[in-house]
């Protein structure tokens, strides 16, 4: 059984690299079109063309790290040896050099692919560290939700600190925009490399596992693995369904909601605004987090995954029938945000627990641990249905007729045609269901279940305990 400490520092990790991610997402375009000086079109081309890099390296480095041995293990010293890389990069990454346009386009080209090539270099390993920590399954959803707990604290921390931290460097001490960012990416990235460091001191490899087949028949193993390609499945409409949601609550509460509608609780008055919606949200997936492993335990991973699908499902279709025209439809749908929240917040650390899962299987299978490339390959799915969703919600809007603001505008004010209020509906509430109903349908043919699993976990015990060319059950049936 792991300690306290082991699992508060295993989180540690994903707080390093969730408030470097939310800075990276929320501010990044930003300030390269209005503090670093690129043109709109450059930007998008550039952050398009680093995205897809991020992707294709991932199963790179997965690959690499199931191969690294040393006296630490093979993931974990990836936390030590990139934690001062990855600082560095992001301090440079919102530096701004005084040089001519074209300079500092190559610039940004170089700083952005190096931190993006850094961040796989230590996130990919962290990941798959959790596939070695432990054998129980029940123990890597724990490990998991301390992950996804602490994502979400850096996630907060980042983005609550960031303004006052450019305003203070700016304002106090005199700064110019560019400095000011500069600095503030200090702070975080120092933070960053501490929690990195922590990570690397607190945790261990409690498990040995061999990588004994070549590249290609890692990668063969795979594309046969009918687990893998199910969770993936089920990971990418997870990750659709939080995107699409995510992506449609400014367009919702700009042209829909509207600009200053308050709502009435417990007779206190509060602006009603998608900040707030966004924010409670927040909140609300920690509590989902929180009670993750409770429920897992009682339920299974599989039944779990599913009932949370079928729940969302059912708010999602609730939430269409709130009226934004009165107190008691607003307060509803606040009220569905949270239930929609906790349920996402169940499911985060449940995906990665369950990516573990395979890993073992894939192990016990191919009789070689693949751990990295499995959790690199689930966090390409992840950028993948997160670029999907993302444009398929402009697609949609543009195809039915959204209009758009002009730029600087900010005004509430420009009436929408009935075709895109409905398609605005759509994002919010059907669609969502839909991509739930899929990912619903692809878990049930999942067939991990918990007895499986126990039966894996022993046989893995035994499997470990034989030299790696013991011709004795060297292949194991497919589930």
């Amino acid at each position: 059984m792991a300690s306290l400490s082991e699992k508060i520092g295993y989180g540690f990790g994903d707080m390093a690299s969730s408030m470097f991610w939310k800075v990276f997402s929320y501010y990044l375009p930003f300030f390269y079109a209005n503090v670093f000086g690129l043109s709109l079109v450059d930007t998008g081309l550039l952050l398009l063309v680093t995205r897809i890099w991020d992707a294709v390296s991932d199963p790179m480095m997965g690959a690499v790290a199931d191969r690294t041995k040393t006296r630490w293990g093979k993931y974990r010293p990836y936390l030590l040896w990139v934690a001062a890389p990855f600082s560095i990069c992001g301090i440079l990454l919102f530096t701004t050099p005084d040089w001519g346009y074209a300079a500092k386009l190559i610039w940004a080209y170089v700083t952005y692919i190096l931190m993006m090539t850094v961040y796989t270099g230590i996130n990919v390993p962290y990941g798959a560290m959790l596939g070695v920590m432990t054998d129980d399954s029940q123990e890597k959803t724990v490990f998991s939700s301390f992950r996804m707990f602490f994502a979400y604290g850096g996630s907060f921390i980042s983005l609550f600190a960031w303004d006052p931290l450019c305003n203070l460097f700016r304002d106090t001490f005199g700064m110019s925009l560019q400095s000011s960012w500069q600095f503030a990416m200090i702070v975080i990235a120092a933070c960053c490399f501490i929690l990195f460091l922590l990570c690397f001191k607190l945790t261990r490899e409690q498990l040995t596992t061999e990588c004994t087949a070549s590249l290609g028949k890692d990668l063969k193993a795979l594309v046969t693995n009918k687990p893998w390609w199910l969770l993936n499945g089920a990971s990418l409409c997870f990750n659709l369904f939080n995107t699409v949601r995510g992506a449609t609550v400014a367009f919702f509460f700009a042209d829909i909601i509207g600009g200053e509608q308050h709502i009435v609780i417990f007779a206190v008055s509060m602006l009603f605004y998608s900040g707030l919606f966004l924010g409670v949200g927040e909140v609300a997936n920690m509590v989902g987090v929180a009670l993750a492993v409770g429920i897992t335990k009682k339920l299974g991973k599989k039944t779990t995954f599913i009932l949370v699908d079928l729940s969302l499902i059912v708010m999602s279709v609730i939430f269409f029938c709130c009226s934004p025209d009165s107190n008691a439809g607003l307060v509803l749908m606040l009220l569905l945000q949270i239930v929609i929240s906790i349920l996402t917040g169940i499911m985060s650390p449940l995906v990665w627990s369950m990516y573990a899962d395979v890993s073992d299987y894939s192990e016990l299978k191919y009789r070689s641990a693949s751990t990295g490339l499995i959790f690199s390959s689930a966090s390409m799915a992840q950028k993948f249905g997160g670029a999907i969703g993302g444009a398929a919600v402009m697609w949609l809007l543009h195809g039915f007729g959204y209009i758009e603001r002009p730029e600087g505008v900010q005004s509430l004010d420009i009436v929408q045609p009935d075709s895109a209020i409905n398609c605005l509906w759509m994002l919010m509430t059907f669609i969502p269901a839909g991509v739930a109903l899929i990912s619903m349908i692809i878990v049930w043919l999942y067939p991990l279940n918990t007895r499986r699993m126990e039966e894996i976990v022993a046989e893995l015990k035994e499997q470990r305990k034989k030299p790696v060319n013991d011709p004795a059950d060297s292949h194991v049936e497919p589930v």
